[in-house]
């Protein structure tokens, strides 16, 4: 496999007051092709859609490594390190003010850090045609008179934001936390999802996982959070109250809840004011470990037009988390038991996620060595990421649900599936997001997100911005209602999947499929 090096030209050193100084070492080593297997890791750690607070990412996989010490006195020294393999190399020196104050001196390690990962790696080598060192010039400049860390940050963000790149961003600690439970699938917890309610402002439940902690206790949908042991939860957000309830498997925590019941048979959306008694009670929740599939499956019976009963593999991914292609496989040969002869793959308002988990879905559904995305890196080379030796878990006909809800990695699933004429695609055109974040957790806890390549469909598409056109076009109404594919009640929940008018018409494409594989010589 040839290699194409790539070396930044070294900009002249500034000496502004004594004393932070920035050697930097910069590593590339480009492959001409990329071929992936179900037991290699791709090479793009994870893609990023503004839709969704929860998409996720590798930091220990990142494209880029950071190494960070300080040395005696007031000089603090860094090196950014990007790929393991040789390549051609150099040096850069620059030397600025350190603040004496601490948390803004943190905040100066964390700006040289988000500096280099976005020198040595973004997407546009122009860095939206401005001079990037000169950038990192006048932010220390300004973070230097600075007393607080926010405001510090507030600079490291606005240097960032300067690129003109929505996806590259710094993001808090505690915000990466929660990024990563999204992309790890598993949390240590009570199983409760949260929000606020907009009209009352008042933290109610939106789930509960399925024999979690809460739903033993008896915790619903709708029930009202009072308070965490002990402490009123007024004003408080979600964020900050999910904080609360998580902790390490094994402790408890004391959660009050104001349950709102209605007569048996109603739902909690068909509650009418005569039918609801209220209560308030008070447990104690044990915390465990809680896995989050982002998986829901039915089977949904359906009579084709000859009059023959068959049945359809319904599955909806709702994210692309590290569980999503092991999930996916189980689910497959759950409904293959079950005897279904067809499958709905449902990627409407998947806002994206892990990259690698979209090629891991895809290799599920395709045979051979397809071709399930081209790259193109910040010079424009273009490299496709090929299956290797694969084979479907079924081969029976499938259509994808798409619509502008389905960002990032389900477009790139999406693509795949189609230009290899695996699928028909039914829907709304996607969201049109074709580009690809690295993620790497800084040294305060803090991660960044940076662009590093953009992606095309197998048949070379373009999807930044365009998005993908569906074959049939079709409009589902029903798709924002409650969350009925949880599949706790899964007669009520196939008889809303039928009245969906996008499931509709993929039954009648996957009829035309069938009847069209029946007639063929």
């Amino acid at each position: 496999m040839s290699s194409i090096s790539h070396q930044l030209h070294p900009k002249p050193t500034w000496n502004l007051l004594p004393t932070l100084s920035y050697p930097s070492s910069h590593k590339f080593s480009r492959p001409s092709s990329i071929t992936f297997s179900p037991k290699c890791r791709a090479p793009v750690s994870c893609s990023r859609s503004n839709l969704s607070n929860e998409i996720s990412g590798d930091s220990n996989k990142s494209i880029g490594r950071v190494f960070l010490g300080f040395a005696a006195g007031a000089f603090a020294m860094a090196s950014v390190f990007s790929c393991d393999l040789p390549a051609l190399a150099e040096s850069l020196t620059v030397a600025f003010p350190v603040s004496r104050s601490i948390e803004v001196n943190k905040v100066q390690r964390t700006l040289i850090e988000a500096w280099g990962l976005i020198r040595e790696t973004f997407i546009d080598p122009t860095f939206n045609h401005q001079d990037w060192d000169l950038k990192l010039q006048q932010t220390m400049v300004e973070i230097f008179p600075l007393k607080s860390e926010d405001a510090a940050y507030n600079k490291i963000s606005g240097m960032v934001a300067s690129l003109g790149d929505p996806f590259t961003q710094i993001i808090s600690p505690k915000e990466y936390q929660s990024f990563r439970i999204g992309s790890d699938g598993n949390l240590q917890g009570v199983g409760l999802f949260i929000n606020v309610e907009p009209t009352t402002g008042h933290l109610v439940v939106v789930s509960c996982v399925e024999d979690s902690p809460a739903a033993r206790a008896g915790i619903h949908e709708g029930d009202e959070l009072v308070e965490i042991n002990g402490q009123k939860l007024d004003g408080i957000d979600s964020e900050t109250a999910a904080l609360m309830l998580r902790g390490r498997a094994g402790t408890t925590v004391k959660v009050k809840v104001h349950s709102v019941l209605a007569h048996p048979g109603l739902s909690f959306h068909s509650r009418g004011k005569d039918s609801l008694q209220s209560s308030c009670k008070e447990v104690n929740l044990p915390r465990e470990y809680i896995k989050l599939s982002p998986i829901s499956s039915a089977v949904i019976p359906h009579r084709t037009p000859d009059g023959q009963l068959s049945k359809t593999g319904y599955v909806r991914l709702s994210a692309f988390s590290q569980t999503a292609a092991s999930d996916m496989e189980r689910v497959i040969h759950q409904l293959e038991d079950q005897g279904v002869q067809s499958y709905i793959l449902d990627l409407r308002n998947n806002p994206g996620g892990l990259v690698k988990a979209g090629l891991d879905v895809a290799q599920i559904w395709l045979d051979g060595e397809e071709t399930l995305v081209y790259t193109t890196d910040r010079d424009g080379h273009i490299f496709p990421i090929n299956m290797v030796d694969g084979h479907a878990l079924t081969h029976d006909p499938l259509v994808v649900l798409v619509n502008e809800g389905s960002a990032s990695a389900s477009e790139i699933l999406a693509g795949a599936l189609h230009d290899n004429g695996r699928a028909i695609l039914v829907g709304n055109r996607t969201f049109g997001k074709g580009k690809i974040q690295s993620v790497t957790e800084l040294h305060d806890g803090s991660a960044l997100f940076v662009t590093v390549a953009k992606y095309l469909s197998p048949l070379r598409h373009e999807i930044d911005k365009v998005g993908i056109t569906p074959d049939v076009q079709c409009t589902a109404d029903m798709l924002n209602g409650p969350r009925e594919l949880v599949m706790k009640n899964k007669k009520n929940s196939v008889s809303a999947l039928e009245a969906d008018s996008c499931i509709m018409v993929a039954e009648h494409e996957l009829d035309m499929q069938r009847r069209s594989k029946g007639t063929a010589s």
